[in-house]
C-alpha cells in the first residue's frame, strides 16, 4: 500500500509509524489521516507485529495535530472534510488502542493539538527533553479531538486537563514527566535508541498478557468493582492456557528466561 503524509516500516516485529511531512510541522491533512488510518488497522491486523512506534520525521515535531491550511482549503466544505478526517483518525486511535501489541510514543519535538492526543494514547510515552505539549485548539476557537477528553482526565485528572485545554499552557517534556503525561524523558540524541530498545524488548515479551493489560484498564474508570474483578478473572482465565502463559511459567519453574513466542 503506498501511504502519503507517514512512511511505515515493519521489522523483526516491530512496526514504526512516522508522520512526515517537516514542510508542514508533520501536521494531519486528509491523505495524512486516511493514512495512518490505513497503517494503524495493519498493525492491529498483523499477528507477526509485537511492538508499535509512533513518531514524527526530524528534529522540531512530532506533530502539530490538524493542519490549518488544508482545512481553510476545504472553503465551504471543511465541516463534512473535518468529519472524515476525524472518522479516519478516530478509527486509528481505536485501532492502537485496542491492539495487543504496546504502543510506544516518541516525541521528537513539539506536540500541539491532536499531537497530544496520539501521544497521550500511548501505553508508553519517551518524550526527549526538548519536546513541548500544547493543546492550542481553542487558540483557533475550536475543541479537541483525537482522544485528548478521554485520555488526559484518565492520564493527568479533570484539573489539568481543564487548565490545558482552556488555557493552552505548554508544558515541557519534564513538566509533562511530572504530570505524568509521559512515561520518560531522555537526551535529544538518546531518543532513537532509547525507543528501538524498549520496543525490541517489548516485542519479545508476552503480546497476549500486554493486550490483556490494556483491555482491563481500559475498562477500569467505567467499571465498578465488582465488573472489573469480574473481567480480571475472565482475562486471566484465557490467558493461562495460551501459549505466552504456559511458556512463562515453565521458564519460571525451570529458572529459564522464557522465548515467547505467541501471537500478537
Amino acid at each position: 500500500m503506498d501511504y502519503t503524509g507517514i512512511t511505515f516500516k515493519k521489522n523483526d516485529g516491530i512496526a514504526t509509524i512516522t508522520f512526515n511531512r517537516t514542510d508542514a510541522a508533520n501536521g494531519l491533512d486528509m491523505d495524512t489521516t486516511i493514512s495512518f488510518m490505513n497503517a494503524a488497522v495493519d498493525c492491529s491486523e498483523d499477528s507477526s507485529i509485537r511492538a508499535v512506534i509512533l513518531t514524527g520525521a526530524g528534529d522540531r515535531f512530532f506533530s502539530a495535530g490538524g493542519d490549518l491550511k488544508a482545512f481553510t482549503s476545504m472553503g465551504d466544505q471543511v465541516a463534512q472534510g473535518v468529519k472524515l478526517m476525524t472518522m479516519y483518525l478516530h478509527q486509528a486511535v481505536s485501532r492502537l488502542t485496542r491492539m495487543n501489541a504496546p504502543l510506544i510514543c516518541a516525541v521528537n519535538g513539539v506536540a500541539a493539538g491532536a499531537g497530544v492526543s496520539l501521544a497521550a494514547m500511548g501505553d508508553l510515552v519517551i518524550a526527549k527533553e526538548s519536546a513541548s505539549f500544547t493543546l492550542a485548539y481553542t487558540n483557533g476557537g475550536l475543541s479537541p479531538d483525537g482522544s485528548s477528553t478521554y485520555f488526559l482526565p484518565r492520564v493527568i485528572g479533570m484539573r489539568r486537563t481543564q487548565e490545558l485545554m482552556i488555557t493552552n499552557r505548554k508544558l515541557s517534556a519534564q513538566e509533562a514527566l511530572d504530570w505524568g503525561l509521559v512515561t520518560k524523558v531522555v537526551g535529544d540524541d538518546d531518543l532513537s535508541e532509547e525507543v528501538q530498545k524498549l520496543a525490541e524488548r517489548l516485542a519479545k515479551g508476552p503480546t497476549q498478557a500486554y493486550g490483556g493489560v490494556k483491555s482491563l484498564l481500559a475498562e477500569t474508570f467505567s467499571s465498578g468493582l465488582e465488573h472489573q474483578m469480574e473481567a480480571e478473572a475472565r482475562t486471566i482465565a484465557r490467558l493461562i492456557s495460551g501459549e505466552d502463559a504456559q511458556e512463562g511459567m515453565r521458564a519460571f519453574a525451570a529458572k529459564e528466561r522464557p522465548n515467547y513466542k505467541g501471537q500478537s
